[in-house]
């Protein structure tokens, strides 16, 4: 809070004191420097050589940081500090605000730790115009509710001690009591429990992985390097970690290296070699799938940024692998990986086990600036749990738009909360898209006052026919309008950024009240709304899964893309799907899919090798049927059945039959479809066949596709 005072200048041993003050009581704190940039950067060039600084950050220009001692980033790289110790960060909020980054490096700052933010007086944030919002097409005037959001939460909250230099007001600092016992960075009793239990864990039974879940500071990674030490040292041989990026192990490796000191034959980059042999080492996650090496132990850190499928393959690979990862925080993901692997876990290894670790390590449980960014952010949104409902409830269910800007911050909480956990990656970004982004709608599922599920949407396309031209072209592109731009520019269809459309961003159902159609619901909402503003039709995009892929088909969509990349935080290829709403619509929803379907067999083996059996299957089901199979072809499949064909001459005709009507739906039940899938739709070799377990060889992979194809002309639909 601000109070009168006069206009001097700092007293830096006011600040000095406070920072000793923070530091013995294990707290931290936000000084929010208001108003004119200039006086707030002369204002800091005065206090700051005063303070103690180990390691400070300065985000704004290289030539303008108010103290040499401060490490210039950029936002973007904010990521890159996680897990280190930082005393003191200065963000210019001037040159813009990422709310990722900014949640993420408060994350990192240490017990008596302080983060200046330059920025514009809080009654004038609500129309600030920051910098960082053409980066996400927000760059409109007008209002922003995000921001204003943050603006009243930081007005009188404990944690923040508003200054304006030059304002003629001074701040009262905040008086901590003096601990007996001051605050000491060091190993909580979470930790040591947790060190021990993986060490039991690495000595112990083959498949029972281990899942340890935290919020961001409570030194889960130091946990793990502390355990692979010891495990080392009570004879482990081989340790292998990995993580999205080897930055991510620092902390892992460094806290390693000090427990096994004296121990060590050789330090590299990346690994640790005792002088008894043993090793610890970091791999990253695809080579460790692709080369597959010896390890008793697998530690897989900040989990929750690893394609499932891939965590899946480490978890089926090695015989003892812990997971550890971030249940709320800025990276996104946490929960809803949380979520989604425990269904994995209970399938694949049903003695998983988990452990949580709460007690912070950088800062004491008492800190307010932790409780300040998670307020901030909504880090902790949480959808609660919908009390049991059942068939006979759905009576009372509601649905109605709903604008997110302006509910209250508990029911904001929910809804958000519930896109966390449905969803992979749902960061603070999400947030302020959601809120801010004019082209938003939005509408909940709701029983009572109770949110139960929520729909986001975005209104897209619209584009003049020269624009809507050239970004099919390639030659332009529009900031938004994924769903249209991609239309238009990957499928080759102009007329898609001009056609106007209303894309579902996410839709999220409560976890307890799932499977009664109230997703359905939501979406036929959004349906309703779109028709009556008349508009062209309704889309998405998503993460292709089986069970995504099959909601939407219940709600009339026809998938008309696929992507070729696959997504980073998923592992699933985009899908793009699209119901026509109007003439316009509906004649592009047919031309778009009939083209995919009809170069869909020569597409896949050289685009989509990583698509699964299975949503190959479903995606070529979904597809309009290809020409019926002539006599011609039937000839070749008895053949080809009865031992007169190879295999090699029939794969024209087996991809034919791949797309003749219902032929793909009837596949998707037979125990052969995956070696069906890699060998005609992927056209994959018959060693790699072999190495995946799907064949002994290409006799035997011939022979089992021979009894598939009569079995189909058996009862396959319309042979």
């Amino acid at each position: 809070m601000s109070y009168p005072g006069p206009d001097a200048a700092p007293d830096a041993s006011a600040w000095w004191a406070l920072q000793a003050s923070l530091a013995a009581n294990g707290e931290r704190r936000l000084i929010l420097l208001e108003g004119d940039r200039e006086s707030a950067l002369q204002w800091l060039s005065r206090v700051l050589p005063a303070l103690g600084l180990q390691t400070g950050l300065w985000t704004g220009p290289e030539d303008q940081r108010p103290d040499p001692r401060l490490t210039r980033i950029a936002p973007t790289e904010a990521r890159q500090w996680l897990g280190r110790d930082i005393s003191l960060i200065v963000w210019d909020g001037w040159q813009g605000n990422p709310p990722d980054a900014f949640a993420a490096l408060s994350g990192a700052l240490t017990a008596g730790g302080l983060l200046f933010w330059l920025m514009p007086p809080l009654e004038d944030w609500s129309r600030y115009a920051d910098p960082d919002y053409p980066r996400t097409g927000l760059d409109y005037g007008g209002e922003h509710p995000f921001a204003g959001r943050m603006a009243g939460i930081l007005a009188n909250h404990k944690a923040v001690i508003r200054l304006s230099p030059g304002s003629g007001r001074s701040p009262l600092l905040p008086v901590l009591p003096s601990p007996e016992d001051p605050f000491r960075t060091g190993t909580t009793g979470d930790q040591a429990q947790l060190v021990q239990r993986l060490v039991r864990f690495g000595l112990g039974r083959r498949r029972r992985p281990l899942v340890i879940t935290a919020d961001r500071g409570r030194g889960k990674s130091a946990a793990l390097g502390m355990a692979a030490a010891e495990l080392l040292q009570t004879g482990r041989q081989e340790i292998v970690v990995t993580a999205p990026s080897e930055q991510n192990v620092e902390t892992l490796f460094r806290h390693a290296r000090e427990a096994l000191a004296g121990q060590l034959d050789e330090v590299g980059p990346g690994t640790l070699t005792t002088r008894a042999g043993g090793r610890v080492r970091y791999v990253p996650i695809r080579e460790l799938l692709a080369t597959r090496p010896e390890a008793e132990v697998v530690m897989v850190d900040e989990a929750a940024a690893i394609p499932a499928p891939l965590l899946k393959a480490v978890l089926l690979g090695w015989p003892r692998v812990a997971f550890a990862t971030t249940v709320h925080g800025y990276e996104g993901a946490g929960r809803g990986f949380s979520i989604r692997f425990r269904q994995v876990l209970e399938q694949s290894t049903p003695h998983w086990q988990q452990v949580v670790l709460s007690e912070p390590v950088r800062w004491a449980g008492t800190d307010p600036l932790e409780a300040l960014v998670s307020e901030l952010f909504l880090l902790a949104a949480d959808g609660g749990i919908a009390s049991r409902t059942n068939e006979s409830h759905a009576g009372d269910l509601i649905i109605e738009p709903w604008q997110p800007s302006v509910a209250d911050d508990e029911a904001l909480s929910n809804a958000f909360g519930l896109l966390v956990d449905a969803h992979y990656r749902t960061r603070p970004a999400d947030l302020r898209q959601w809120l801010d982004d004019p082209e938003a709608r939005s509408w909940r599922a709701r029983i009572g006052n109770k949110t139960i599920g929520v729909l986001w949407c975005a209104l897209e396309g619209g584009l003049a026919p020269e624009l809507a031209e050239q970004v099919s072209l390639g030659a332009r592109r529009v900031r938004g309008h994924l769903l249209p731009q991609s239309l238009a520019s990957h499928s080759g269809y102009p007329e898609a950024a001009s056609l106007r459309g209303l894309r579902v961003i996410r839709v999220a159902v409560s976890d307890d009240v799932r499977r009664l159609g109230i997703g359905g619901r939501l979406v036929e909402a959004a349906r309703a709304h779109a028709l009556e503003q008349g508009l062209d039709y309704l889309g998405t995009s998503f993460g292709g899964s089986a069970d995504l892929l099959a909601f939407w088909q219940t709600c009339a969509l026809r998938v008309v893309r696929v992507g070729l990349q696959q997504e980073a935080s998923s592992g699933e290829y985009p899908l793009q799907m699209i119901k026509g709403l109007s003439q316009a619509g509906e004649d592009l929803e047919k031309r778009i899919s009939h083209r995919l379907a009809s170069h869909w067999l020569t597409l896949v083996p050289n685009n989509w090798s990583g698509l699964t059996p299975l949503m190959l299957a479903e995606i070529t089901a979904a597809l309009p049927s290809g020409p019926a199979l002539d006599r011609d072809d039937l000839r070749d499949l008895r053949n080809f059945a009865n031992g007169h064909r190879g295999f090699q001459m029939m794969i024209p005709v087996l991809r034919k039959l791949s797309q003749a009507p219902g032929i793909m739906a009837c596949l998707k039940g037979h125990p052969e479809l995956a070696l069906w899938c890699c060998s005609v739709l992927q056209g994959r070799g018959w060693s790699s066949l072999q190495q995946d377990k799907l064949c002994l060889g290409q006799k035997d992979g011939e022979d089992r596709l021979r009894q598939l194809v009569r079995d189909l002309l058996k009862e396959g639909p319309g042979l």
